[in-house]
């Protein structure tokens, strides 16, 4: 019985950070309100309270899922059966990336406000998958680059995970932001999240 309640928890949890998510594609964090993640699903705004005591501690559980899966890239990565050339490793790692926008415009736009706005052991369990992330990034250097010594691999992921906080917004500028670097006459590159992984990752293994 008590397998059955976490699972139905888990699903309606699950159902809930989904209808975030989606809100989250058009509407801005500070705009999004409990009333429109009730709308978005089929529960009421007591009863999403349930399962989350903040909207903060929503989006943590979007970005600790949205860790959880680029966790599960980085393995298959770390496992590879054969050694990876830098050009083929930048280009996983880069893709594996390119496919979590969300985790990079969370990290990049609201992570101060909803790490404080959460509860530590919902906090601790992100920092404890974020962990992991790191933990494997370094397992795939190993395995791929093993000429690389551990004092270089340290300074890789040291530059490379606050990089990845910077991402999102060179990748999708705001209109108000692109009118303003036209006002001042400021180039601006269209430029993917690919790109900006790959780049910086190449310049990192040279």
């Amino acid at each position: 019985m008590a397998v059955e309640l976490k699972e139905t928890i888990d699903k309606r949890r699950e159902e809930i950070m989904d209808a975030c998510e989606r809100l989250y594609e058009t509407k801005g964090f500070h705009e999004i309100t409990i009333k429109d993640i009730s709308i978005e699903t089929s529960f009421s705004r007591p009863s999403i309270y349930n399962y989350f005591q903040t909207k903060e501690e929503i989006f943590l559980g979007i970005l600790t899922r949205e860790y959880l899966k680029w966790n599960a890239s980085l393995k298959v990565i770390s496992i590879y059966e054969n050694v990876l050339t830098k050009e083929q490793f930048i280009e996983k790692i880069a893709k594996s990336l390119d496919e979590r926008k969300t985790l990079l415009k969370i990290s990049a736009m609201n992570l101060y406000e909803i790490e404080e706005k959460s509860r530590d052991e919902l906090l601790v369990e992100y920092k404890r998958v974020f962990k992991d992330s790191v933990a494997l990034f370094n397992d795939c250097l190993k395995k791929h680059f093993p000429k690389i010594k551990e004092d270089k691999r340290n300074e890789i992921r040291y530059a490379f995970f606050p990089y990845m906080y910077g991402v999102y917004p060179y990748a999708y500028p705001t209109k108000k932001q692109l009118l303003a670097m036209d006002k001042v006459e400021l180039d601006y590159v269209k430029v993917t999240i690919y790109e900006l992984i790959y780049t910086f990752l190449k310049l990192l293994l040279e």
